[in-house]
């Protein structure tokens, strides 16, 4: 893997915001608490100085000043931590944003138990959850630079409220640049027979690779990848599922209220199969080297490749 790009979604989420302005989104405007270079508006600020708003660190307090900016025609994207976006700032989020259906992007970067070194009160394991909870609030976690860039994009042609969650730790860039992200569609990476693997976010890269090695071992397990997390895919998860009739879901979250719940409600409402959730169990994190982090808690392509062939014996 020596030779594959690799590039932190939050890198992606600053040079989207750039790009977009460079392409005429006149009604853009950023918004950031006081994080502008570990979120990298930063990018943003430095080309589009008069149309970054610097709130400070007061989270709440800017997701109401992303609320009245959306009802004057602008589109705001709103920048800090998802430990901030999303905990420390929920109550805005629900009542001055969400209630309202108001447009406004909030760009959630440093989420999940690669944030690494900072620790249990920083590693949001929560985000989906909260976000997917909040009516009509679409939630969004890209895998890559590619799909990252053009899930900003698509945010802001959206209209109503968007959670995007970005992340730390570079990641392997897999998608080429001809590839299409469309809001609420997921994609079929790997055709398989045997078993579904379904993951979001650096997950993602994770499980292509336990699929490497699982057809290595005579198991044919078709990979998907769904960033929208809510609305999701449901066409896309019930054909999988009816195809290879067991299902595992991979994510950087808290297997309560994210991903894998979402896909096992589909599932039981429409085409029950059996389900494995790979993800955060019912805990916090702690400090440590982020790639060693992930694999204590299973966030790995081993973890994967393990569950997979138990789960298909």
């Amino acid at each position: 893997m020596a030779d594959v790009k690799k590039i932190a979604t939050r890198e992606s989420y600053g040079n989207a915001l750039k790009e977009l302005a460079a392409e005429g989104a006149d009604k853009l405007v950023v918004l950031d608490a006081d994080l502008s270079a570990a979120t990298k508006t930063g990018i943003f600020k430095k080309a589009y100085p008069e149309r970054h708003i610097n709130c400070g660190i007061a989270e709440a307090n800017m997701m109401c000043v992303a609320a009245g900016l959306s009802t004057m025609g602008l589109v705001p994207f709103a920048s800090t931590f998802a430990m901030f976006a999303a905990g420390r700032a929920f109550e805005q989020v629900r009542n001055t944003i969400g209630y309202p259906h108001l447009n406004v992007k909030i760009g959630a970067t440093h989420a999940g138990i690669s944030v690494g070194e900072d620790g249990a009160s920083h590693q949001c394991c929560e985000d989906f959850a909260l976000m997917r909870a909040i009516p009509g609030m679409v939630v969004i976690c890209p895998a890559d630079d590619v799909e990252a860039r053009q899930a900003v994009k698509a945010a802001y042609n959206y209209n109503g409220p968007v959670y995007l969650r970005f992340g730390r730790l570079a990641v392997p860039v897999f998608h080429s640049d001809d590839y299409k992200f469309e809001i609420g569609k997921g994609e079929v990476i790997r055709e398989g027979s045997d078993v579904t693997i379904i993951a979001n976010g650096l997950l993602v890269n994770e499980a292509i690779e336990a699929g490497k090695a699982l057809e290595a071992e005579g198991i044919s397990a078709e990979i998907i990848n769904i960033a929208t997390i809510k609305p999701l895919d449901k066409d896309l998860v019930l054909a999988s599922a009816k195809k290879t009739g067991r299902v595992i879901t991979v994510e950087e979250h808290s297997i309560i209220g994210g991903l894998g719940e979402a896909v096992c409600s589909c599932l039981a409402e429409n085409y029950p199969v059996p389900v494995k959730r790979i993800g955060v169990n019912d805990e916090f994190g702690h400090s440590g080297p982020a790639l060693d982090l992930l694999k204590q808690f299973g966030l790995s392509a081993e973890n994967i490749v393990k569950v997979a062939k138990e789960f298909v014996k």
